[in-house]
């Protein structure tokens, strides 16, 4: 095995992090869905299908550096928003949390040395200050929008075509 078992364990328990924060994201996107905001469900669904990615990522890095990794049964999911600002604010704390959980793997695998998992989770040091930074953004949209969600769900739709622009251009 060439990570170091410490490293691991915690790259195990970060794979339920990821899988956990996917699952989030798709009770996140069904909550915009019955309020009748579509780009904002959309928006949700994607980040969804980002966590998975990163949970794969995790696995593919285990297996291929001859660790095993788990997959682990996931915890409750919360359904229920009092209105999208608690949504959005409930999604930065998660991303709030991966990025300590994230620095926690790279503190550990700088204790052990092991310098093949640190250079595979800087791409993971770098997400996270994405993801902190969309979902700060989303969150100051909706405070400055009040009542107007339409003009979130404008603000969303634009931000999902930039990124398919993007994306398309890479």
């Amino acid at each position: 095995m060439i990570i170091k078992p410490r490293v691991a364990e915690a790259m195990n328990a970060q794979i339920k992090s990821e899988f956990g924060a996917s699952a989030q994201y798709v009770a996140i996107a069904i909550y915009f869905d019955e309020e009748g905001l579509p780009d904002l469900a959309q928006f949700f669904y994607t980040q969804s299908e980002e966590e998975r990615m990163h949970a794969m990522k995790f696995v593919h890095f285990m297996l291929e550096a001859g660790a095993k990794p788990i997959i682990p049964g996931l915890p409750e999911m919360r359904n229920e928003f009092g209105g999208a600002a608690e949504a959005v604010q409930f999604a930065l704390e998660q991303e709030e949390r991966v990025t300590n959980e994230i620095n926690n793997i790279v503190r550990i695998a700088h204790e052990e040395n092991d310098y093949t998992s640190l250079n595979f989770l800087q791409w993971f040091v770098d997400e996270q200050v994405e993801e902190i930074d969309s979902m700060t953004t989303l969150l100051q949209t909706i405070k400055h929008a009040g009542s107007s969600l339409l003009l979130v769900e404008d603000f969303v739709r634009r931000t999902l075509a930039a990124r398919a622009a993007a994306e398309g251009e890479a």
